[in-house]
This record gives structure tokens, C-alpha cells and sequence, in this order.
């Protein structure tokens, strides 16, 4: 009386016997459902593909440099520049698990009762609609039957079983049923690839990460200080971390890039670089680098002493240490500094890469950050090609440096300096580079060299052109100089053409030659003939210039300024010399440093990994090739032979079988095995074919 109308009628729209399905059944089902196993195993895909193609664990500055702004945050919230350690990535790996162990536990009684059951319930007429079949009628009683049959099945390899009903024998064969099994072993190795890729997931680093047991380090100390915090105990989980080692010193940590800093992972031994070495390709390419590693461990009594190289690591305790790269070690450099602002005092400095120095620069402090030492810098050699043609010969040019100088603001400027001269177009020039960002392709201030390889003779010309007197002085020779040859004989025009020229070089320091030519264009632009005045004014600059020049000839020849005679190569230094003070200019730094010398230190980049699902990774791709063989390549077969008495009293036997993966290459096991069946007999009996 109670129920209303609806749920009589669903009542009555509901089959008897069916039985509300339960939540956990319902749950157990989407696990181990196919569309959510294709839908995991695509996403993981799709995950390992961006972690082969996008390089992992680099620092955000090089992902931020090559993707922009909006794209790096993007990518940094999905967490793809480390994706085999994301935490979505580890949550869809273990859900994968879970779904691939409820799909394995649901099919495997399945499987085993596929296996394991021989079917021999069967009905004459299902027998007869198998496309395989064959009837024999003999006068044999159905007990020789019976072994004939079952002989010939286990002839063939069959595993049989007999049942029988009333005066019916049914002989079960089975054959491949361990292409079921590779349906299991499959599924299996699925789930324990994926434990072990979980396993070496860093999963320790993410747990103590969320639980606040450990924190990133985004400050460059050196390892003393990183705080304990951001701490791994040895052999506490899987990592893969770098760790750079200078020749003769040794480490016992390595460092884990952890997003934008990184952690300290402790290792149960030290290593110790006894040597580096490295070997050129013509072009200057690396051709191979490898590392004489000693490693002490408390453990064993005796170091072991192992030379590494690309591609062949060394193994200890379940670490594996790769020759990853190389780099500077701290090479000690010797540089002499000479200022730009005329004092002519030089700066000594001892220091090496890696160091930062704080340094008094004319009127500002500022620090020097020594970034990199290149011992060989290998470049196309132009006369070659100029020469012979030939486009694959190189030089070397010789070592090189680079630093960057910061003011107190923290403003920072980069150089790169070539320690020795190079050759340009028949002239040597020392190579002095620079640029006001990492984006920015290097300028490069060219120095003439001396015929004594240095800069001295183009410091003391720069040095000079500061000496308000020297310039007067050579200004007002040059100035005389030129009107004389004008023949005009005016001391108060000469002394205003001098005075000219000493505000066009003050210019010239402060500017460079594209300003001096700009103002004079507008000194000149309201005269009757401003072409000649401004040919004029600019025979007066460079003829003061060459005044000042022939000065320091005379200075460092040691004599008298009338007996300088200048030659062609003279002649080219100055107007090298005269380029390269307006490029001063535009430096950017009060000092130029030369390297004098230097003490090579070269350090080994060492990559080491410890991965304990290694093991059972292999072991799942194992179990993985094992099934994958099984299912393409065994097929399960089923023949069934039923014997019984006929009508007339004749024994009668009927034999079909039944392979829905390979029906063409069954046809021809199954004529084998009637045929050896008729053998037996001796006499063909009837034959049934259906395609």
C-alpha cells in the first residue's frame, strides 16, 4: 500500500534476478576497464615523449632564455622541466598501477580457467560446425578408438583429458594455451616497469618536500655552508645528480637540480680526480675527454683507481658515475691592468676563475667576477682559404678569458679578452671584447701590437693624448705645420687652430670619432666654404694625433723628435692606434686587463645516478618480451575426438578442432594429425571440409 506508482513500475521494468551492482564493484570495474588503461598508458606517452625531446634539469635561466617569459611560466607550472619527477606524473604512473593490478586480478581466474579447462562438455553438432573436422566408421570397438585418438593427440603435443558419458568418450586436447599466459605476463610486466620507474621517481625527495623535512637551496654557497635542510643522506633513495671536481680535489656530495636551486645528495664514498684529460677534433670540437677517478670507500680496504670516459661509467655500490662534461677548475691568472683615463699607473692582479675581487676602478668601486678560461680557441684560418682554398683548416689563437666587471649598484658588464695577438688582414691586433648583456653578441675593441708584441707602444699614445701640454704642444705643431703649407704666416691663427684641435681630441676620448665629426659639421655649417673648413679642421686633428705619435716614436727610440722618421708599418699602426681610441670610447670600463700569464687547472663534470628499480625495470621488460613472444607467436589450439558405437555397430570416431587466431596454418596441423590418425586405422574414414 505504501509504494507509489513509479517504483512499482520500475519495479516491474526490472529483469528478475538482477542485482544492484555495489560501489567497490562498480569502482573495481573502472579500474581495470580498457578505455582508462589506453587513457593512462597515452598520458604517460605523451609525458615521456616531452621528457625526451625537452631538456631536463636545466637551470630556469636557460629555459627562460629559450622560451620567453609566458611560455617558461607555463611550462614551470606543469613542471616539465623535470617530468619523470612531477608529481602528476608520479600520481598517473602509480594510478596506472593500481588500474593495470585490478585488470590482472580480475582477468586472471579467467585466464586460468581458459588454460586449465579442456572443455569436454561438447555436443556432436558443435563439433560438425567447426570448419576442421573428420569422421571415421571402422569395426573397431570404441575402446581402441579411444586410444588411437588420444595417442594421436598426445603425438602432436596435445595435453588431453578424457570424459565420458554414457557410451560416449570425449578426448579433450589443448595446445598453446601459454598464449593466455602472455596476456598475464604482459599486463604484469606493465605494472612492474612501472613500480620500478616509481621507485626511482624520487619519491623520498618529493615526500620529505611536502612533509617540510626538506628544502630547495636557491643560493650559490659553497657546499660547507648549504644548510642541513637541504640535505640527502647516502643510499636513501634514487637520484641523478652532477657534481664538478677540479684536478687533484675530491668530493663526497653531488647536487640534485631541484626546479630553480638544488639539493646536497651525501654519497657513501669520495672521489678524487688524479687527472683530466681531453683531445681536439682540427676544428677545435672535443673528441674525446675521460677522468682518472680514485674512489675511497670506508668500506673497502684498498681505493679503487678507475679511468672513465663517455660511455664507460663506472659502477660502485649501486652508484653509477658518467663522464658528463668539463669545464675550468680555477685557473690561477696573472693580469696587468692599464686605466683609460690617461694616469699611466698599471694594476697588478693575481687571481683565478671563479673568483670575485673587489677593486678600486679610478673613481668607482667595482667587483671582478672571473667567469671562464678557454686554453685553446680554434677558429677557420681565412689565409688558408684566401691561399689554397682549402675551407677545413684551422688555427688556434691561443687562450682567452672571461669576467665581468659590477659597480655598486650591481650593473654589470661582460669582457672577453684573447691573451695573445691575433692576425687580421696582415695586421695583429689584441682582441678585446664586450657586451652589456648575456644576449648580446660580443664587440670587440681591436689593439694594434707593437713591433715588440705588446700594447706598450699604443698605452703610451693613449696615455698621452690625456696630457693637456703634450697635446698643446703637438697641436700647435701641427697647426703651424699646416698653414705653412698653406703659406699663411699668422701666430694668432695658428694658436686658434691648436686650440681647435685640443677640443677635438678631448672629444675624441670622451666619444669617438662619429661626435668630433658631428660638431665639427655644425662649427663649420654657417662659413662660406664649410667643405675646406671642415677638411681642414679634420688634417689639423689627425695631423695633432700624428704629432703626439711621432712624440712616443721619439720617446722609445731615444731621440730627438726631428730625427723620427716614420716607415709603412709606423704609418699603419697609427691609423690602427687612431681607430682604437675612438673605439675606447665606447668600451664601457675604466680599465683594459692583458693576461701575462697563466697556471691551467682543468675540472671534470661528473654525472652519478643511483637507480635501485633499475633491476626491476629489467626485469618487467623481461617478463614484457616473454609475453609479447607469447602472444604473437603462440597460438592456442583445441582438437576434440568423439568415440562412440554406431547404428550398425561400428565403432565411430570424430575428430575436429578449432584455432581462431591462424585457421590457414591450423588446416595443415590438423590434416597431419588425422592423417596419422588414419595410419593408426588403417583406412581413410569420411572427410567434412567447410571454409
Amino acid at each position: 500500500m505504501g509504494q507509489t506508482a513509479a517504483s512499482i513500475t520500475a519495479s516491474q521494468t526490472r529483469p528478475r534476478g538482477h542485482k544492484r551492482k555495489g560501489l567497490l564493484e562498480i569502482w573495481l570495474e573502472f579500474l581495470g576497464s580498457m578505455n582508462l588503461a589506453i587513457t593512462l598508458l597515452v598520458m604517460v606517452s605523451i609525458a615521456s615523449v616531452i621528457g625526451t625531446v625537452l631538456p631536463q634539469n636545466e637551470p630556469y635561466n636557460t629555459y627562460l632564455i629559450q622560451f620567453g617569459p609566458f611560455w617558461f611560466e607555463v611550462f614551470r607550472v606543469l613542471n616539465l622541466y623535470d617530468v619523470y619527477s612531477a608529481g602528476w606524473f608520479l600520481f598517473v604512473l602509480g594510478f596506472m598501477i593500481l588500474s593495470t593490478g585490478v585488470c590482472v586480478a580480475r582477468h586472471t581466474p579467467g585466464v586460468w580457467r581458459e588454460i586449465t579447462r579442456y572443455r569436454t562438455h561438447v555436443r556432436e553438432k558443435s563439433l560438425l560446425a567447426l570448419s576442421q573436422h573428420r569422421r571415421w566408421r571402422t569395426a573397431d570397438d570404441p575402446e581402441a578408438l579411444h586410444t588411437v585418438a588420444e595417442a594421436a593427440l598426445q603425438a602432436h603435443g596435445f595435453r588431453t583429458r578424457t570424459d565420458t558419458r554414457g557410451d560416449t568418450t570425449i578426448v579433450a586436447g589443448m595446445k598453446g594455451g601459454a598464449t593466455r599466459v602472455g596476456y598475464v605476463l604482459t599486463h604484469v610486466a606493465v605494472v612492474v616497469i612501472a613500480v620500478g620507474a616509481l621507485v626511482d621517481g624520487n619519491i623520498n625527495l618529493k615526500i620529505r618536500e611536502m612533509m617540510g623535512d626538506l628544502q630547495v637551496e636557491t643560493r650559490d654557497l659553497p657546499v660547507s655552508q648549504v644548510p642541513a635542510a637541504s640535505w640527502i643522506d647516502a643510499e636513501s633513495g634514487a637520484f641523478r645528480g652532477n657534481v664538478t671536481i677540479p684536478e687533484g680535489a675530491n668530493s663526497g656530495v653531488t647536487f640534485l637540480q631541484v626546479r630553480d636551486g638544488y639539493v646536497v645528495q651525501e654519497l657513501p664514498f669520495e672521489i678524487f680526480v688524479e687527472d683530466f684529460r681531453i683531445e681536439h677534433y682540427p676544428n677545435g670540437m672535443p673528441s674525446s675527454y675521460e677522468s682518472d677517478l680514485v674512489l675511497h670507500d670506508p668500506q673497502l680496504e684498498e681505493p679503487i683507481r678507475e679511468t672513465i670516459s663517455v660511455n664507460h661509467p663506472l659502477t660502485h655500490r649501486g652508484h653509477t658515475i658518467y663522464q658528463a662534461s668539463f669545464t675550468d677548475g680555477g685557473t690561477r691568472l696573472y693580469l696587468t691592468g692599464y686605466p683609460l683615463d690617461g694616469s699611466a699607473q698599471t694594476m697588478a692582479i693575481e687571481t683565478a676563475v671563479f673568483e670575485n675581487l673587489r677593486l678600486q676602478l679610478g673613481g668607482m668601486q667595482a667587483t671582478m667576477e672571473l667567469d671562464d678560461f678557454e686554453l685553446f680557441n680554434i677558429n677557420p684560418d681565412t689565409r688558408s682559404v684566401e691561399r689554397t682554398g682549402a675551407r677545413d683548416e684551422f688555427r688556434n689563437v691561443g687562450p682567452s678569458y672571461s669576467y665581468t666587471l659590477r659597480d655598486e649598484a650591481g650593473q654589470g658588464r661582460e669582457f672577453h679578452n684573447y691573451m695573445a695577438p691575433v692576425e687580421i688582414e696582415d695586421r695583429w691586433y689584441f682582441l678585446h671584447g664586450t657586451r652589456a648583456s648575456a644576449g648580446d653578441p660580443f664587440r670587440y675593441l681591436h689593439i694594434p701590437a707593437d713591433e715588440d708584441v705588446s700594447m706598450q707602444t699604443f698605452m703610451a699614445f693613449h696615455d698621452a693624448l690625456h696630457d693637456g701640454s703634450r697635446v698643446d704642444r703637438a697641436a700647435r705643431r701641427a697647426a703651424d705645420t699646416l698653414l705653412a703649407q698653406m703659406g699663411v704666416a699668422n701666430p694668432d691663427l695658428g694658436a686658434r687652430v691648436a686650440g681647435t684641435a685640443h677640443d677635438m681630441i678631448g672629444t675624441l676620448l670622451e666619444s669617438g670619432f662619429g661626435v668630433v665629426n658631428a660638431r665639427l659639421e655644425e662649427r663649420v655649417a654657417g662659413s662660406n666654404r664649410p667643405e675646406m673648413l671642415l677638411e681642414f679642421s679634420q688634417a689639423v686633428l689627425q695631423r695633432t694625433l700624428f704629432e703626439v705619435y711621432r712624440e712616443i716614436l721619439a720617446e722609445r727610440q731615444g731621440a730627438a723628435l726631428s730625427m723620427v722618421q716614420t716607415d709603412a708599418d709606423q704609418r699603419a699602426f697609427f691609423e690602427d692606434a687612431m681607430n682604437a681610441v675612438s673605439a675606447v670610447a665606447e668600451y664601457g670600463a675604466p680599465m683594459i686587463f692583458r693576461l701575462r700569464h697563466f697556471e691551467h687547472r682543468e675540472a671534470t663534470g661528473l654525472q652519478i645516478t643511483r637507480a635501485p628499480g633499475k633491476n626491476v625495470v629489467y626485469a618487467g621488460s623481461a617478463l614484457l618480451t616473454i609475453g609479447i613472444f607469447l602472444l604473437f607467436y603462440v597460438s592456442q589450439r583445441r582438437v576434440w575426438a568423439m568415440v562412440k558405437p554406431g547404428e550398425d555397430g561400428r565403432g565411430e570416431l570424430l575428430m575436429a578442432g578449432a584455432n581462431q587466431r591462424r585457421p590457414e596454418q591450423f588446416e595443415q596441423e590438423f590434416e597431419d594429425l588425422a592423417d596419422a590418425v588414419d595410419q593408426q586405422l588403417g583406412s581413410a574414414g569420411d572427410t567434412v571440409r567447410r571454409s
